[in-house]
């Protein structure tokens, strides 16, 4: 299929692929998925007709994997730090926040504010909108955002995103309904400069239902195993022990599931904590970073050793799930299509009044 790049009405028109600016993500789990192009378990996720020009993030180390992992490089910066003015051109903005930051005023209507400077985050991406405005936003954020102050806040978040100009869409994804071997549920958002893209949008249907899910053996490395640092001590089984059944603590994962949602946590990883744990002949061990890496839905040829481990830990577990990604992005190819076939039908009309 051939795409393009926006001429000033943001539609389609010739080979070169659609732009992404990319705010806050990280290790690149969202650009990744994005563009397409990769391997998950013996399944290729075709190329995409998308392009990361300018992707930001404030965390030195996975700026550092994404630059190791990606031809384009991603800038280290403070996303308060930018000046919406000197983003690069871009058809679709990517960009998340943190969702238990925002404030409401009791002021009438009401109005949406921030408790901290990380609420900022949120304002800054809705700057970007206002003053670049690209054709598409996705935006990606935890199952707590619906809830969020009461379930008062993501109500006028939505506001503030029609306020800069968009129609929105919205819906909780679970990774593991998209061929991703964990049950992570996230909202996505996507935003649409123009109505007729908004009316076409469709969000992916489920393409791993019940019988077919990606099963947490999947992506289990036999090797550490039989490696004893992977392993919890005696004494951390035995306090967790004590406290198992009031608790709820020591959670081992059923092999034949997709895995419980895995966290920035697991470099700190805890049998008294809520991170998911595995059971290995009748011992705990923790999972690997590769494994986590792979439960996210990474591709084994992603590069993750250019960090320390504890690092590569913190990264993956805050990325978006490339595979998760992709179908959402695969999503935004409808409208693409609509495109090509209004050009087609159009050249046909002038062809036909010749």
């Amino acid at each position: 299929m051939n795409f393009i790049k926006h001429q000033d009405n943001g539609k389609t028109n010739g080979n070169t692929k659609l732009k992404v600016a990319s705010l806050i993500y990280g290790c690149g789990g969202m650009d990744l998925g994005i563009q397409g192009d990769f391997n998950f378990l013996n399944k290729h996720f075709g190329a995409l007709p998308f392009e990361v020009v300018y992707a930001v993030d404030n965390d030195a180390y996975a700026t550092k994997i994404y630059n190791n992992n990606f031809s384009h490089k991603c800038e280290l910066k403070d996303v308060r730090d930018i000046v919406p003015s000197e983003v690069p051109d871009h058809d679709i903005l990517l960009g998340g926040f943190p969702c238990q930051s925002f404030s409401i005023s009791a002021q009438n209507p009401p109005r949406l504010g921030f408790k901290d400077d990380r609420g900022k985050l949120f304002f800054e991406m809705v700057n970007v909108l206002k003053e670049k405005k690209p054709r598409f936003f996705i935006g990606e954020n935890v199952k707590g955002l619906l809830s969020a102050n009461k379930g008062k806040a993501f109500p006028m978040i939505v506001k503030e995103f029609e306020k800069a100009g968009y129609y929105i869409h919205h819906k909780l994804l679970n990774a593991s309904e998209f061929g991703v071997p964990q049950k992570r549920e996230r909202v996505f958002i996507v935003g649409f400069r123009d109505f007729e893209d908004y009316f076409n949008f469709r969000f992916p249907q489920p393409s791993t239902l019940n019988g077919s899910k990606i099963k947490l053996k999947q992506v289990i490395d036999k090797k550490a195993n039989k490696d004893e640092k992977w392993f919890f001590s005696q004494r951390a089984v035995d306090g967790m022990l004590r406290v198992r059944e009031k608790m709820n603590k020591g959670r081992v994962q059923d092999l034949n599931q997709p895995c419980n949602t895995i966290s920035s946590h697991l470099a700190k990883v805890s049998l008294n904590g809520t991170d998911p744990v595995l059971m290995v002949d009748e011992r705990y061990r923790r999972l690997t970073p590769r494994e986590a890496s792979s439960i996210q839905s990474f591709p084994e040829s992603f590069n993750l050793d250019i960090v320390s481990e504890n690092r590569q830990y913190k990264a993956i577990g805050n990325a978006v799930p490339p595979v998760l990604m992709w179908h959402v992005a695969n999503a935004l190819t409808n409208n693409l299509l609509t495109d090509k076939q209004q050009e087609i039908n159009e050249t046909k009309l002038e062809l036909s009044e010749l």
